[in-house]
């Protein structure tokens, strides 16, 4: 008799540590987010009848590029448990640099992408050297890095943007191959599977968890966290830069303004896709779920005539949602 009733709380115990588990695989896992994704998608086919029309889906797919495209480099920043704040003015930086060199500085349109890439790089490498060598925290880092580059790009142009770039380049977001592909489409595809291949099978891919894990650890298992760290900086400067030519071929111009908050739609987008603030966990495959979660909730708001002001309340949420499953998350692990 005493022998059974001291048998139920254990039964309870293994009960409630089975489904702590389960949680924790469906979290850390792209199955929650693909399953919200999906939810999402069918609450916009039923409010309105716009959301899965042909061209409104090619619409989604144009504009989650710029995203996902930074969103790439950022969950490599917080694979290793950090942050960058400043990928939206380093975009904005990168796309005036494209614009001022190539009309203003008479610069062959070819040269004038790899100085924007290039600008992109370096301020992500001023970034990863500040957080390095000076031990500021990367918050404060890449806060900083956010208010010089946005400077930057209004002093270029004294906050004009520039208009008009040749056909062949603003056909590389508009022209489209397979029905559905453009050349900025393909980019953002063939970043995302490298970015993949080396964060689950190259050293330095899991070099970046090792120090998200333990920078300590890291350190003592050989890795050079120093190094390590200020490449990946660097890495999401110039995908910044790739970002804003792809912006400016999409827009056909140059603006000094562009990107502006969209840091937060990125971050928010890596942690949607189960990646931890604090480090040490992060994957592509659901970098790219919070991704199409953000475009698709920002192309469902629009359709439904919802207030941008009241959007970046909605957002606000998603992203304090996002990092309240994480906490969660972790605390079932």
């Amino acid at each position: 008799m005493s022998t059974a009733v001291s048998a139920q709380p254990s039964a309870k115990s293994e009960d409630r540590s089975a489904l702590l588990q389960r949680l924790r695989r469906l979290g850390s896992g792209t199955g929650g987010p693909f399953v919200g994704l999906l939810v999402l998608c069918l609450a916009l086919f039923i409010a309105t009848p716009y959301f899965l029309t042909v061209n409104n889906l090619l619409n989604v797919l144009d504009q989650v590029t710029i995203l996902g495209i930074l969103a790439v480099g950022m969950t490599f920043v917080i694979v290793t448990g950090g942050i960058d704040l400043s990928v939206g003015s380093v975009l904005a930086l990168s796309t005036m640099i494209l614009g001022w060199t190539s009309h203003n500085g008479g610069w062959p349109l070819w040269l004038s992408i790899v100085a924007a890439v290039l600008v992109g790089g370096l301020c992500g490498l001023a970034s990863g050297l500040g957080i390095t060598l000076t031990k500021l925290p990367p918050f404060i880092a890449t806060l900083a890095m956010l208010s010089i580059a946005r400077g930057l790009a209004n002093v270029i142009t004294d906050g004009q943007q520039i208009v008009g770039y040749p056909a062949w380049f603003t056909a590389l977001s508009t022209e489209r191959y397979f029905g559905f592909l453009t050349v900025t489409t393909i980019v953002l595809v063939l970043l995302l599977v490298a970015g993949w291949a080396f964060l689950r099978y190259r050293p330095g891919g899991r070099a970046l968890y090792a120090i998200g894990g333990s920078r300590e650890v890291a350190r003592l298992a050989g890795i050079k966290v120093k190094a390590a760290t200020a490449s990946v900086y660097a890495v999401t400067g110039l995908l910044a830069g790739i970002a804003g030519v792809a912006l400016a071929a999409r827009l056909d111009s140059s603006q000094p303004s562009a990107a502006v908050g969209l840091e937060l739609d990125v971050i928010a987008a890596v942690v949607i896709g189960g990646a931890s603030l604090v480090g040490g966990v992060g994957r592509i495959p659901g970098t790219i779920v919070g991704v199409l979660i953000i475009g698709v909730l920002r192309n469902g708001l629009n359709l439904l005539e919802v207030s941008p002001f009241v959007q970046q309340v909605v957002i606000g949420i998603v992203i304090a949602l996002a990092v309240m499953v994480d906490v969660l998350r972790r605390r079932a692990s």
